[in-house]
């Protein structure tokens, strides 16, 4: 069960994360806000993997195309899903974009049988079917706050929850095929590459597209290095609970970063949700409970 205190624990480590994010994206919009993820918590990420090859030494990594293909397509939909929902968070606000990014609960476990084969029991496919009808609930049109565009932050939320979604199920068997035997090497070693390279792109992309964004990402290096150790804590944690259970169950017990988000969203951003919404909330975490057989 060690994969449901790793799970908890990235939970957390995300919502704050996202609120450092959020902060920055008047400054460096959608791109640089997504790149301080990645190009932050990489140093963060080394040091990860240098302690954790201390225990454990006869660990050998096994680079192939088994491990690249998923890790390469991992990273480019976990890029897009995070300024995807940067901006969802944007539109219709913190909480209510953190809930829509749960939508990953039944994409991930329908990505997972589709495409990696993996396959929950019946009372996990139920909790899915659940899930899907809280997150209907919770995002029935309305005026959700943000800045007169909840329409277009609902598409972006769901559209972030269909790219995590897969990006879970891909880091999953890369790190299962980059070294099976340690787990949790596995998985800080795949954090530390892939992120090398999604901070690579992104550094490109801006450099050429909008050097405003990247010159402001540098600038605001301090406030980019609590986000940074707060991403690569969580990618860690999302990483090893990855190695060591499925995908959808996985997603599903980090609803927990709901309620933590809607405390964030009241406290930082003076946000609330309506009744209707935590009805909604309810339902989806009863879901993902199921899903995750708990």
């Amino acid at each position: 069960m060690l994969w449901v205190g790793a799970t908890i624990a990235a939970a957390a480590f995300q919502v704050g994360r996202n609120a450092l994010q959020r902060g920055m994206m008047s400054r460096t919009g959608p791109w640089g806000a997504t790149l301080v993820r990645f190009l932050f918590g990489l140093p963060f990420s080394l040091v990860f993997v240098g302690v954790a090859w201390a225990f454990a030494p006869d660990a050998a990594l096994q680079f192939g195309s088994a491990f690249w293909w998923p890790a390469l397509t991992g990273a480019l939909a976990q890029v897009v899903a995070t300024a995807a929902l940067l901006l969802a968070m944007h539109y219709a606000g913190f909480a209510i974009g953190t809930a829509l990014q749960q939508s990953s609960v039944p994409l991930a476990a329908i990505a997972g049988l589709l495409v990696f084969g993996d396959n929950l029991s019946a009372l996990g496919w139920s909790g899915v079917a659940l899930t899907t009808l809280g997150l209907a609930i919770l995002v029935w049109p309305r005026r959700t706050g943000g800045e007169e565009k909840p329409v277009l932050g609902v598409a972006l939320g769901i559209a972030s929850g269909l790219l995590f979604g897969f990006a879970l199920n891909a880091f999953r068997h890369a790190g299962l095929r980059l070294e099976p035997h340690h787990p949790f090497f596995a998985a800080v070693a795949s954090v530390a590459i892939v992120q090398a390279v999604q901070a690579g792109v992104l550094i490109l992309y801006l450099s050429w597209r909008d050097r405003p964004a990247l010159i402001a990402v540098i600038k605001g290096w301090r406030e980019s290095l609590g986000a940074g150790l707060f991403g690569a804590l969580a990618s860690s944690g999302w990483f090893f609970a990855l190695n060591l259970a499925p995908a959808a169950a996985v997603r599903a017990l980090g609803v927990i970063e709901m309620p933590i988000a809607a405390f964030a969203g009241h406290r930082l951003f003076r946000e609330g949700l309506s009744v209707r919404q935590v009805l909604g909330v309810i339902v989806v975490t009863i879901g993902v409970a199921m899903t995750a057989g708990l």
